[in-house]
């Protein structure tokens, strides 16, 4: 069952345009996977024009890098995502298609080892392979990772801009954050063994050992002066020279080796241990060179192509440069009119395409813990205004459709239940065998009732709106707007400044809210101004904010709730509080692995919840398209997580 469930949906959950990572959790608890907003790139933005040459390749994506080359923990743009897996490797797990489930990596790990205690807390220990390297030749061992594990949770990243991860699942997390020396779950137990401990009370877990994704980064650069002990009850973090009473990891020290516009490891890394190295960042354009010292990826796959341009695609020029061989691949084109131009260049051309759906949507978050849009009926009656189907073709064309819940059409569970790929379920060979082909057919049957018909598609409904604010209370006032003891209905959206869509809305969701007594205004904000609104850095003075996102391959939106004093949950980026939601993201978290049936259950009924609450209102998700020179060989984007994982392998011929 397991193997056949992978087979089925391996390339699915590896078109991603999100890097795996501690459950889906950047995406609303320490970055939201959710704070990636789309934006057209704002034309005067120069892009370098380089002639393709045959160990050379000139990459283009539409949307901005923002030199966030480290981690997520400060954002995740689609952008920067790709150039990660350029330059950090040897994660601990991968997803392993044999399985159907998340797996040491055997490129990094030799063993590994499972066990449960008394508690039924669960330990993994992993022996590492011996052949790890960075990029200057350094070996790579268990302390590079327990490193990296501190880091990700460390409260010192929040003074530096950052957002740290939560890690509840891992056992001693909690009391490591209240002032514990040691995070007890995590242990090396060798120079090449390490051991992570989950906790009992997040077991079961569908994408169990996802839990435990991690990447090495380098201590010695990040934090010179500091090293990674285990006295025997947990790794912590120290100074190298006892002597030294103050602690040396302080945030003061990362805001000169992170933090540094020149040379800080947030947009410069220079030591790494991914396929290639940067040698460059401009702002706009990163060059990168091979990395030695890489051995190969978990295919078994070594980078090829000797350096790599990265940079902006300018939406109106993009086309013409990729013809003019100015580009060598064009990665994630997703406005409708590029698109279109694209497919009549390869008809005509040297060139390729490849069309993969998008595991994320683009949506309108709330900010609920305003008096206006806290109310549900303001928030359904916004629902009954917006055409987002019109939004949706004005902004995809014929290559996105409308989303009624928090999926992405490349969502392998989206894609199960609509029927556009085979069901997950292994057929008898032995068609005599009655009983097992009546239990065949059962599951069959089971899986066919899986619908998502319960999702309200609300639509425009200017009748319903009006209602639904008539019975909450909101009265017209003197100027036409709705008002309910003293707040008045005259809201602010924000939305990434150079995003082509606000014509679309004004059309669409503006003149409707004007006719139901709804005020809105929209503003442009540059990205870092509307990530400091989305993740409440400062106190919010909007009350909508247009944001996209893509989701990580362990989707688990329980990690978006932070737990209140009374005990009740909100999620926390949008201050929606909704228990029923919570739980609905709890139940399906814990659901064993490889009970596929009803883990799709459950991902419906957080669905059918997440639609009728709205915490977002969901408006599109969309195919991307990559388009490139025919002289680009082995290029499998389909089957990749980005384009930084699927250029390991491939290769420029002449042509």
């Amino acid at each position: 069952m397991k193997r056949i469930f992978a087979l089925l949906l391996a390339a699915l959950l590896m078109m991603t345009a999100i890097v795996p990572s501690l459950a889906e959790q950047p995406a609303e608890t320490s970055v939201p996977e959710t704070s990636v907003p789309e934006t057209s790139a704002p034309e005067e933005t120069p892009v370098p024009e380089i002639i393709i040459e045959k160990d050379h390749l000139v990459v283009g994506n539409p949307t901005p890098m923002r030199g966030e080359f480290f981690t997520e923990l400060w954002g995740n743009a689609t952008s920067d995502i790709d150039v990660r897996d350029l330059l950090h490797g040897y994660n601990l797990i991968y997803w392993n298609n044999e399985l159907g489930l998340f797996d040491a990596d055997p490129t990094v790990v030799r063993e590994v080892t499972v066990t449960d205690d008394a508690n039924g807390d669960r330990t993994f220990t992993m022996v590492l392979q011996d052949d790890l390297y960075y990029s200057d030749g350094s070996k790579i061992t268990a302390w590079d990772y327990a490193f990296s594990y501190l880091f990700m949770i460390a409260p010192e990243l929040t003074d530096i801009g950052a957002t740290p991860l939560r890690r509840e699942q891992f056992y001693g997390y909690v009391e490591y954050m209240n002032g514990s020396k040691q995070l007890a779950g995590v242990r090396v137990r060798a120079d090449n063994v390490i051991s992570v401990k989950l906790r009992h009370e997040f077991l079961p877990f569908f994408y169990e050992m996802g839990l435990l994704m991690c990447n090495p980064y380098p201590i010695k650069v990040i934090a010179p002066g500091v090293v990674v002990r285990d006295d025997g009850l947990g790794v912590y973090l120290a100074n190298e020279d006892p002597e030294i009473t103050e602690p040396l990891f302080t945030s003061e020290l990362l805001k000169t080796t992170v933090m540094d516009k020149e040379t800080g490891y947030l947009s410069h890394p220079s030591v790494v241990s991914g396929p290639y190295t940067i040698l460059s960042w401009d702002g706009v354009t990163a060059e990168f060179e091979l990395n030695p010292y890489f051995k190969y990826n978990v295919k078994r796959l070594k980078p090829i192509i000797r350096r790599l341009t990265y940079t902006l695609a300018v939406n109106d020029t993009m086309i013409e440069k990729l013809e003019k061989g100015e580009f060598g691949l064009l990665n994630k084109v997703m406005r409708a009119d590029k698109i279109s131009e694209g497919i009549e260049l390869t008809g005509r051309g040297p060139f390729d395409m490849t069309d993969y759906p998008r595991i994320g949507l683009s949506y309108i978050s709330f900010c609920c813990e305003k008096d206006t849009v806290s109310s549900l009926a303001v928030r359904q009656a916004i629902a009954y205004c917006m055409d987002r189907d019109q939004v949706t073709k004005d902004y995809t064309g014929v290559f996105g459709q409308r989303v009624d819940g928090w999926y992405g059409i490349g969502q392998w569970m989206y894609r199960v239940v609509m029927g556009l790929m085979p069901l997950p379920i292994i057929r008898p060979r032995n068609t005599q065998d009655a009983a097992a082909v009546r239990a065949y057919e059962v599951q069959v049957e089971e899986f066919r009732k899986l619908n998502l018909d319960g999702l309200n598609p609300y639509g425009v409904r200017l009748e319903r709106a009006m209602q639904l604010l008539d019975n909450d209370g909101w009265k017209l006032n003197e100027n036409g707007l709705r008002e309910k003891d003293g707040v008045v209905l005259d809201l602010k959206l924000i939305y990434p400044e150079g995003n082509n869509i606000p014509p679309s809305l004004d059309k669409n969701l503006v003149e409707n809210l004007k006719k139901v007594g709804i005020g809105l205004t929209m503003e442009a904000r540059p990205m870092v101004d509307l990530l400091t609104e989305w993740y409440k850095q400062d106190e919010r003075e909007v009350d909508m904010i247009y944001l996209a996102t893509n989701f990580y391959l362990v989707f688990d939106p329980s990690v978006h709730f932070l737990t209140q004093d009374d005990g009740t949950h909100n999620w926390s980026y949008t201050n929606l509080h909704d228990e029923p939601l919570y739980q609905a993201a709890v139940d399906m978290r814990k659901t064993e692995p490889g009970d596929t049936l009803t883990y799709l259950k459950r991902w419906i009924a957080f669905q059918e919840r997440f639609n009728e609450v709205l915490p977002m209102l969901p408006v599109y998700s969309n195919m991307y398209y990559d388009f490139y020179t025919d002289s680009l060989e082995e290029y499998w984007i389909e089957e990749n997580v980005t384009w930084g994982q699927a250029i390991v392998g491939a290769y420029l011929t002449e042509k």
